[in-house]
């Protein structure tokens, strides 16, 4: 068993580094960069060849780090930030400022998240185990010529280990505080000469970090399990065929929040102990869900995916055809007022079916000119029930029932040509028809108002559209790379589908614009040390954005719109860097300014040539340091992370607090000691995240309106999670 490991970096990394298998562990400690053979352009080439702004991280990487969760991303990865609205499985995903807040499930996300090449059309399908990875793949700036979905904000590529002609396993059992326990593992190797399989499991047991804060019961147990599936036939010497299934169960109590702000009106002072929450529910609302008025916030989630991988190979160029199908199941019951006060309990019932088929042929050699052309389908079925209990603020409790049927139909493609010496220039194209129905629409209250008034109500929103990319790259030598490129990229409209009590906020919104402007240089200097940098300029046109309406209620509730114009500016810098053998360094810096060049909102008011509300800058790094003596093998490891100021829109809205909704900026560190013995099959590591025990939170928001006053108290925000310490111990085989 022979496994390269992807040095503990951010950006496009290629460390050479020593796997836990005992025929690696021998081997000298490089002190040279190891090249990364990425496919983000659908063929095999160096990461460093690639005048896109990628960042890779190997999947042993991401185990040894602890990131089994997509969300994790975001304190490893330069310019992206994930955040899990109101601590629900429905996570936001921005990349470079450019994403887009919904609550909903139902309208796709402004960045693509893959796994194998397949799309997750729906951004909630994303909250499973990531486990068995051969790595990574993080792109900035536009994305659609060469991938399924379009997207404005970028596309995040999850290439999972495939079958080996040879036996081979793997088995980490981990412990660690609040009684976590965690299992990951696989076995892999032939069945037949033509035939071969891989079974891969992992499951992450306990970790109840929060407490209620009126009964002391725990809350936060991790109950998640998954498993993959994998066969690859030779049935020609030019045909390969790959089935993939998947399957993922989530069990898991829901986070709770905390109260960040006292509630005087109901006599709770603000949560000092970040950890703490609470929960409880009405008798109607829990006879109406089906649970007992005490249940916890939790999980009953599952997720099955299939796909079917075809490569022929037809000598001068190559056939692939990719056919998934997805199944999504999600009940999830959350407390959104974090108390036994019935503000804001909430209950999601979610069934989504999801299909995809892309075909596309591309030339088979390098060549002065290389090009790929494809089509896409995908066809997205998603059922919601989704209800909400207002008793304490509004004496209703809400329930909004639909279905959406969505379609896309593509063409895309892309060449490149070697214009002259160390000069190639890129043209991409891609035109789409995407359409997207809301039917048998409805909401109600119990018991029934007369404001809500929307039943058998239906919405839809039909778009043609066409984006593409001119690039060029100059080949300094061969360890250094300029690019240059234009590139037009597209996110679907959609339709809001919150708590909706009349057909206005049922009114689509349009496909969002953006108008990329980057460059860019990559560079290996004398062997061991990496520089990456990019700058960019975004012309954004119809940028969606949640905006705020009052509802009939009199309550304030988001409604997406388009905003008419809004421009971004930053840039990436990724070094890696080898100083002495054993020794590695790594450091990444992202910023970004946006503003709202013109954009009048009703509740808002004209924020035109006002900042955007984001975080400006990211920083991140890591220090690993390995070593041998007396026949063992010792690794010492640190990574740690900055997340600037994030400003919230909402202190608008409720302005009588000030900036209490702004995220403060943070660190976050983490520590791990590894050690093996040489020509062993074990490995033992010790870890700490969070190592200075910070408190921070991932996002803040209210609810409701104080009954009799005019301004709001109940202000709510998810924690991150504290301190915690935990062994691995990995045997391989």
């Amino acid at each position: 068993m022979k496994r390269v490991l992807i040095g503990a970096s951010i950006g496009v990394i290629g460390v050479s580094s020593v796997a836990p298998a005992a025929e690696t562990r021998a081997v000298t400690e490089a002190t040279t960069l190891e090249k990364v053979v990425v496919t983000a352009q659908k063929r095999e080439e160096s990461a460093q060849d690639v005048g896109v702004a990628i960042s890779v991280l190997s999947g042993d990487e991401l185990q040894a780090r602890g990131v089994t969760n997509i969300n994790q991303l975001q304190n490893e990865v330069p310019s992206l930030e994930i955040e899990p609205a109101f601590g629900s499985g429905q996570s936001q995903f921005r990349i470079r400022g450019i994403g887009f807040q919904d609550y909903g499930p139902n309208n796709s996300s402004a960045v693509g998240v893959y796994v194998d090449e397949v799309s997750y059309g729906f951004p909630v399908q994303t909250q499973g185990l990531l486990f068995d990875l051969d790595r990574v793949e993080v792109l900035r700036g536009p994305q659609g010529t060469l991938y399924g979905k379009n997207t404005t904000g970028g596309a995040i590529n999850f290439q999972t280990r495939k079958p080996t002609k040879e036996f081979e396993g793997d088995v980490s059992i981990g412990y660690s505080s609040y009684d976590t326990k965690t299992i990951q593992g696989f076995l892999s190797g032939p069945i037949s000469e033509s035939l071969r399989g891989r079974f891969s499991y992992a499951t992450e047991q306990g970790g109840a970090w929060q407490h209620n804060r009126e009964t002391g019961e725990k809350l936060g147990a991790k109950d998640i399990s998954a498993f993959r599936g994998q066969l690859e036939l030779d049935a020609t010497r030019d045909l390969k065929i790959a089935l993939t299934a998947s399957y993922g169960q989530d069990k898991s109590d829901a986070q709770g929040l905390y109260l960040f702000t006292a509630r005087p009106h109901y006599g709770y002072a603000a949560d000092t102990d970040l950890t703490a929450t609470g929960w409880g529910r009405t008798a109607a609302f829990s006879r109406m869900i089906g649970v007992s008025q005490n249940q916890k916030p939790t999980k009953d989630n599952d997720s099955t995916n299939v796909a079917l991988t075809v490569n022929w190979d037809l000598d001068t160029v190559k056939l692939t055809s990719i056919t998934s199908a997805q199944n999504f199941h999600r009940r999830e019951l959350s407390d959104w007022d974090g108390t036994s006060v019935n503000n804001a309990d909430v209950y999601w019932k979610d069934d989504a079916n999801i299909f995809s088929q892309e075909v596309r042929l591309a030339s088979n050699k390098t060549t002065d000119l290389n090009w790929v052309v494809g089509a896409y389908y995908s066809s997205e079925k998603l059922n919601e029930d989704w209800y909400t209990d207002f008793t304490r603020d509004y004496g209703v409790i809400t329930r909004t029932k639909y279905k959406q049927d969505g379609e896309t139909q593509a063409l895309f493609g892309q060449l490149d040509y070697k214009l002259a010496q160390n000069w190639k220039g890129i043209i991409g194209v891609r035109q789409e028809h995407e359409k997207r129905t809301i039917s048998d629409f409805s909401t109600t209250t119990t018991p029934v108002q007369a404001w809500a008034n929307v039943a058998g109500a239906s919405s839809s929103l039909s778009t043609d559209g066409t984006s593409g990319k001119l690039g060029i790259e100059y080949q300094l030598d061969k360890n250094a790379l300029l690019y240059g490129s234009v590139s037009r990229g597209i996110k679907s409209g959609g339709i809001t589908a919150h708590n909706t009590f009349n057909t206005y906020a049922l009114t689509p919104f349009e496909p969002e614009t953006l108008v990329a402007y980057e460059t860019g240089f990559k560079a290996d200097l004398a062997g061991n040390l990496r520089l990456n940098a990019s700058v960019f300029h975004y012309d954004y046109h119809n940028q969606q954005f949640q905006d705020i309406t009052q509802s009939p209620s009199g309550a304030l509730i988001g409604k997406i719109v388009n905003i008419n114009s809004s421009a971004v500016d930053g840039g990436e810098i990724e070094l890696n860097w080898i100083p002495l053998s054993g020794l590695t360094i790594t450091q990444s810096l992202g910023y970004k300014h946006a503003t709202f060049r013109d954009f009048k909102s009703l509740q808002l008011g004209d924020l035109s040539g006002k900042d955007q509300f984001m975080p400006k800058l990211s920083y991140g790094g890591s220090v690993a340091y390995a070593w041998g003596a007396a026949g063992y093998r010792f690794k010492l490891a640190g990574d740690y992370s900055y997340h600037d100021t994030y400003k919230s829109w909402l202190n608008i809205v409720n302005p009588d607090g000030g900036n209490v909704y702004d995220i403060k900026s943070y660190w976050l560190a983490n520590a791990r000691f590894e050690v093996s013995q040489v020509g062993a099959p074990w490995q033992v590591s010790f870890w700490v995240r969070n190592l200075f025990n910070e408190k921070y939170d991932l996002t803040r928001n209210f609810f409701g309106n104080r009954p009799g006053g005019t301004s709001d108290d109940l202000n709510v925000a998810l924690a991150g999670q504290p301190r915690t310490v935990g062994a691995v111990l990995n045997y391989a085989f």
